[in-house]
This record gives structure tokens, sequence and C-alpha cells, in this order.
């Protein structure tokens, strides 16, 4: 009886593994046919404004409007985004490194501009800086943000950085702090342990972060048109600029808008692909 046992065992094992074998290759079918299926579905839509927006592309960017609203998104971006990284970077490493009181409420607060709809941020910031003492106090100062283009720096800067904090952040987890307690018992202060150590071993997500959080902000729509306004040559970025021109029926420079846009989007993305939030190797000794 054993020996016919085992006999029956070993005639069943082929056909187990060639069950095994088509159930693992429908498996992968199926998620390759969902990557494909989605992949479709968004390169059609991107797709289909570039190639109608790209006949009249150099026409268009011609134009002083488009010109004056890609000037002004660059300025504005780029400002945003070094404020940002001012501010993100000590806060990614204090959230990470010490143990302040409330440091989970804390993280949650700034992390909420991400869940919320962007005109939410926009009524808030309107809010704060239009109708409240404060507000009131700044613009006496000459320290204006509503409907001028400190509030699109403002709108941006509100929106991208719980993005930047959230990159920087693991990117300081994924170094050992082992090495900077190390570099403090040679005689480095914590500054210099900071500047010397975990700088350096954080440049491709310090990298990877300003390249996305530039790339939300050149592209952020709904906060700043609460702020500062949809103003044609004053406060017209490629977003607002889209706005208005899809607004009045002016397809060729509305198209030209989007088609500047995504082409911004896939070289910040690919960059970011390229330079990622990958770490130098010694950052992840034990």
């Amino acid at each position: 009886m054993k020996l016919s046992h085992r006999f029956a065992l070993r005639s069943k094992l082929p056909q187990a593994k060639k069950f095994l074998l088509l159930n693992n290759r429908f498996f992968q079918g199926l998620i390759v046919f969902i990557i494909l299926l989605l992949f479709i579905f968004v390169f059609s839509a991107l797709f289909n404004i570039v190639w109608k927006g790209i006949a009249e592309l150099a026409q268009s960017i011609a134009s002083q409007e488009i010109q004056f609203a890609i000037r002004l998104s660059l300025f504005t971006s780029i400002t945003s985004t070094l404020i940002c990284i001012f501010f993100a970077l000590p806060v990614a490493y204090g959230l990470e490194r010490f143990n302040i009181p409330g440091k989970k409420l804390i993280s949650v607060i700034l992390d909420i501009p991400i869940s919320l709809p962007p005109l939410v941020c926009g009524v808030a910031l309107l809010l704060l800086f239009g109708t409240t003492e404060f507000g009131t106090l700044l613009a006496k100062h000459g320290i204006k943000f509503i409907f001028s283009v400190n509030g699109i720096i403002l709108a941006q800067f509100f929106i991208i950085t719980p993005y930047m904090i959230r990159v920087l952040k693991s990117t300081i987890a994924d170094i050992n702090p082992r090495l900077e307690f190390v570099a403090r018992t040679l005689g480095c202060s914590q500054w210099q342990a900071f500047c010397k150590i975990t700088l350096p071993l954080a440049k491709n997500g310090i990298i990877a972060g300003l390249v996305i959080s530039w790339a939300r902000a050149i592209g952020e729509f709904g906060c700043a048109l609460m702020v500062a306004g949809a103003t044609r040559m004053v406060t017209e970025t490629l977003p607002v600029a889209l706005y208005l021109n899809m607004a009045i029926g002016d397809l060729e420079m509305a198209m030209a808008s989007a088609t500047c846009l995504i082409i911004i989007s896939l070289i910040s993305l690919f960059i970011f692909e390229m330079v990622g939030v990958r770490h130098i190797p010694a950052s992840r000794i034990n």
C-alpha cells in the first residue's frame, strides 16, 4: 500500500506543477493586462491634447500672453519651491529625528493640504490673509497676497510643502542615525553632523523632492485662483491661461498652455524617476 501510494503521489506531481504554472501565467497575464489598460487610457487622454496642441504650439508660444504665462509660472514656481525647501528640510529632519511632544498630531496637521481640495486651501488662505487682523496688518506694511503675484507664490508654497516634507522624511528615515552619532563622538556638533553626514546622503532625496514639488507648483490652479484671482497678464500662469482661454473658446491657446504643462510634467517626472529616492548604500549600515 505504501509503494502504491507513493507511486500515485509521484504521478500527480507533474499535473500539479502544470496547474501551478498555468495559474501563475494567468495571474501574470491579468496584471500585465490591467497595467496596459490603464497605460492606454492615460496615454490616449494626454496624447490627444498634445496632438492637437503641438501643431499651433510654436505660434501660440510666440504670443505675448503665453510668454507672460510661462515667465510668471517659472518665477512663482521656482520661488515657492526654494522657500519650501527652506522650511521643509528642517521640519522633516526634526519630525524624524527629535522626540517632539505631539509629533504625530503635527505631522497630521501638516499633511492636511494634501487631502483637502485646492479650492478649500485657497479659501483658508484668502480668509487668513484677507479678512483677519493679521492680513490687514501685512497689507498696511505693503505686503499684499490677495489678487497679486505674491498670492500665487503663497498658494503654491501652501500646497507643495506637505509633499516636500513627506519625501524628505522618507529620505532621512533611510539614513542610519548611527552615522550621525559616530560623527558627533568624533567631535562634530549636531549641526556639523547634519551638514557633513545627513545632507550628502540625502542628496538624491532632496533633488527628487525639489523636482516633484516644482512640477506640482507650476501646475497649481485651484488654490492660486482663490487667492490671486485670474487676471489676464497680471496673475496669469499657465493653468490660468488654460482656464481663461477655454472660457472664451480659444482652443488653440488653451491647448498650447496644456501642452506646455504636459511637457514640463513629463520632464519633471522623468528626472524624478531617474534620481528617485535612492540613497547611498552606506546609509543602510546597521
